[in-house]
């Protein structure tokens, strides 16, 4: 079965969604209340890391684009919320 693009990028973007929720950007989705988790944010980083590099050479540019640019945005957001923490 082909991977579709589309399914690739709801992926990487709910990664990302659940790294801005333990930084505390976005409620959780359960709840609606914000709370700030540092290791869940890194846990979701690390995985958005880990995908692009077993990803590496296969992704089109619009993947590689979404998952590098989302991957930039969030380490800086999370070295923001550690020198606030």
């Amino acid at each position: 079965m082909e991977q579709s693009p589309s399914l690739f990028g709801l992926l990487t973007l709910s990664l990302g969604n659940a790294a801005l929720v333990g930084l505390g950007l976005m409620p959780e989705p359960e709840t609606g209340q914000t709370m700030k988790d540092l290791t869940v944010a890194a846990h979701n980083i690390e995985l958005l890391a880990m995908l692009k590099e077993k990803t590496k050479g296969n992704l089109n540019p619009d993947e590689q684009h979404l998952l590098e640019g989302l991957l930039y945005d969030l380490r800086l957001k999370y070295v923001e919320g550690q020198k606030k923490a």
